[in-house]
């Protein structure tokens, strides 16, 4: 089963590559999605990786709070996109 982990705290200059050699340590990285503003390209300072459920536990758990390019990680199990009004 595929697990989501929401990265915050992410700095600009983040690269997919740069995500999937921070997680590597912990298991394979199935996707990484930097989340960018539709207007400018420029990243949101967030993104999400996925990974096999239990690497992604054991990647929140090992990686929550190092060092990512200069920038403590932030990281924790993404949960579903609340319903907009």
């Amino acid at each position: 089963m595929v697990k989501s982990i929401f990265v915050g705290n992410l700095a600009w200059s983040a690269e997919d590559d740069d995500l999937r050699n921070f997680f590597s340590e912990c298991g394979t990285v199935i996707r990484v999605r930097i989340m960018k503003d539709q207007e400018t390209g420029r990243s949101r300072g967030f993104a999400f990786v996925d990974m096999d459920a239990d690497e992604a536990d054991a990647a929140i758990e090992t990686l929550n709070g190092k060092n990512l390019m200069g920038r403590p990680a932030s990281l924790s199990e993404a949960k579903p996109r609340e319903p907009r009004r």
